[in-house]
């Protein structure tokens, strides 16, 4: 098939594709007489492979680790267990880092409407202490 096909039903776009073959996710197709990309029927479950794992987290370094252990056999579970335990680690310390910043908010949004002395933030006080070189 060629590129606005398969890009259309993986649901990309063709610079997408051209992407994914410079970062060596998706093989080159070979190229028809004319001069056009042939990609095979299984291009587009590699490209749906990449756009799901991208929506998990995992970054396209991690993906090109996860479609080589795709086509492994069982002996990759462990692999693949150790890289989706890490990202899940990165994950819960992202989470941890946005609920501390939802809970600085929410008391900078929560003493705005008193006088200025009787504010409280300690998101601002830390900004502010951060530049200090004291």
């Amino acid at each position: 098939m060629r590129s606005n096909e398969l890009a259309s039903r993986a649901g990309v776009n063709v610079q997408t594709l051209r992407y994914y073959e410079r970062r060596g996710l998706l093989a080159p197709p070979p190229r028809s007489p004319s001069g056009y990309r042939a990609y095979p029927a299984d291009a587009v479950s590699v490209v749906r492979f990449v756009k799901r794992a991208q929506d998990h987290g995992f970054s396209l370094d991690e993906i090109t680790d996860l479609l080589h252990l795709a086509e492994g056999g069982p002996e990759d579970c462990d692999t693949v267990r150790e890289l989706a335990q890490s990202r899940l680690d990165q994950l819960a310390a992202r989470i941890a880092d946005l609920r501390r910043m939802q809970h600085a908010l929410s008391e900078l949004v929560s003493t705005c409407e008193r006088p200025r002395g009787d504010r409280s933030c300690p998101l601002l006080h830390t900004l502010k202490d951060e530049g200090d070189p004291r």
